[in-house]
């Protein structure tokens, strides 16, 4: 699955590229910094739009703020260093996410026995723990990640997922799985992730599209090119050695963490680095619940968990789908390498549509793909040849694309820059929970009738409901507005009315003060 944390921008930071990052918002007139050192320039995260946070921290520093300006992005320099270790991570993190169905198969075949009748039902909780644990994550992430600066939590975070998935290639049976691949290497893996766009925007301002862009292209890259190389490993070496070849991926993000150098914005800065000062985020920052008393917010954050109950069913289950109808005959591979391309596509030709949509009305691209993928994930066992399965993952993964890329976008739209970092932080942790619990259902529907059909055709449901239920955003959040607007015309014909007043009262009293006194 393309993860849906790769976000593009919004509008005004360049072309729609990656996902959301996880830093909050800070104060117009308050630049934040971790350890002295690394701070969020602007009110906006630098996944929200390089430009909306320069912006505001201009905005600060216009105000007479008394805090030093933020630091102009260098755009370049050791900035390319950071976005090719920004490439690696997302590549790395979510190309062994997405080939999750590869390793699924060898799960099966070496834990599975004859006798056990939720053996697809077990082997799934693993797949879906470890997607489910990234999201589930990412609000605590933006919290540390502003707290404590990107480098430190993502090395981390590397270090953590490095022992998770080691430690993953020692077990002898299905269950400690859920802990060692499913928890602890998912959790490193959500913590090296996350700061690794976030530190793009520390370096990057006019390029911020284009760079993001690059970066996103990292986890199609390895999600084309990695379900070919594990089955090659896993026929070759088998499923515990394939693991440990992979924990070299996790050693050298472990080491690309290290090229986050943190920026500092001017000399004073630099002095109260080196006196150790600290500034933690105010509180209401950490903890901006407010976003939930948006309307339109409330129903896209819970509008779009209710879709994804069968969105990752077809990554988890596909390839044994289409072990348990077609045998051996078939390069089931293939199917992930027609996902992976057309949702790289998507995600460009989409994410530039999107510009062109006004508003809220952006949904309907989010409504459009999730009707698609609902009905792509019906099609799936009706497919009796491979060609038509080909057909349906390709169209799949372009609508894909289209869902994930303009994530950001209508969280802008819809809570404005200053709340959208932790908004979409709240939608993710939201989302964890349906993405966790589907492929599972689908295992167990697997394992008591036999056959992967009912499954695939629920897990086209959640999105046709959920997509129906997005239909209603554009409505309530143009009602929203029209009220905000109300209010502020009826407040300033208030105050006229008061000025006004106030102004007559004063005149009069002043006609009666002159006439009192050419009386006497």
């Amino acid at each position: 699955m393309a993860p849906v944390s790769e976000q593009p921008a919004p509008q005004g930071a360049g072309d729609p590229a990656a996902a959301p990052l996880p830093c909050p918002a800070a104060a117009a007139a308050e630049p934040r910094r971790a350890n002295g050192e690394e701070w969020c320039p602007g009110g906006g995260s630098p996944a929200a739009g390089g430009d909306s946070g320069a912006r505001t921290a201009a905005a600060g520093g216009a105000a007479g703020s008394a805090e030093p300006a933020a630091a102009e992005p260098p755009d370049g320099g050791w900035g390319w260093v950071v976005m090719l270790s920004a490439m690696w991570c997302n590549g790395s993190v979510f190309g062994i996410q997405n080939s999750c169905g590869v390793l699924f198969v060898s799960m099966l075949q070496l834990f599975g026995s004859a006798e056990d009748k939720q053996l697809a039902f077990k082997t799934a909780w693993v797949s879906s723990l470890s997607m489910g644990m990234i999201f589930f994550c990412s609000p605590i992430v933006s919290i540390f990640t502003d707290l404590f600066g990107c480098r430190k939590v993502a090395v981390t975070g590397a270090a953590v997922g490095f022992a998770g998935l080691l430690s993953s290639s020692f077990v002898s049976t299905i269950e400690p799985l859920y802990f060692t691949y499913g928890i602890l290497f998912a959790c490193g893996c959500s913590f090296a992730y996350q700061p690794s766009l976030v530190v793009l925007g520390y370096y990057f301002k006019k390029r911020l599209g284009l760079v993001n862009g690059i970066v996103t292209a990292g986890s199609s890259l390895f999600t084309v090119s990695l379900p070919f190389l594990l089955r090659v490993l896993i026929d070759s070496v088998g499923l515990y050695n394939t693991l440990r070849v992979l924990c070299i991926l996790m050693f050298i993000l472990f080491l690309a963490g290290f090229t986050y150098k943190p920026l500092v914005s001017n000399a004073n800065d630099k002095e109260e680095g080196k006196k150790g000062k600290f500034r933690s985020a105010p509180e209401k920052k950490i903890f901006n619940f407010s976003v939930f008393k948006v309307k339109s917010y409330r129903i896209w954050a819970f509008g779009i968990p209710a879709a994804l109950f069968g969105y990752f069913v077809p990554y988890v289950h596909l390839m044994k789908h289409v072990k348990d109808r077609f045998g051996d005959s078939v390069p089931e591979e293939v199917l992930l390498l027609c996902l992976g391309i057309t949702s790289g596509i998507g995600r460009l030709i989409f994410g530039r549509v999107a510009d062109y949509i006004p508003g809220a009305k952006k949904v309907y691209l989010q409504v459009t793909s999730f009707f698609f993928i609902g009905l792509m994930s019906m099609m799936i066992p009706l497919c009796h040849v491979f060609g038509g399965l080909i057909a349906v993952c390709l169209f799949m993964g372009l609508f894909d694309g289209c869902f994930i890329c303009i994530m950001a976008p209508i969280a802008f739209e819809l809570v404005g820059a200053q709340d959208v970092s932790q908004a979409i932080g709240f939608l993710l942790g939201l989302m964890s929970i349906p993405m966790t619990v589907g492929p599972p259902i689908a295992g167990l529907l697997r394992d008591h009738l036999g056959t992967y059909d009912v499954a695939f055709y629920l897990a086209g449901v959640p999105p046709l409901i959920g997509g129906t239920i997005l239909c209603f955003i554009p409505w309530v959040h143009e009602r929203q507005k029209l009220k905000e607007r109300a209010k502020t015309v009826d407040g300033e014909t208030t105050e006229k009315m008061l000025e006004n007043e106030s102004t007559f009262v004063s005149d009069t009293a002043e006609k009666t003060l002159k006439k009192t006194e050419s009386g006497f």
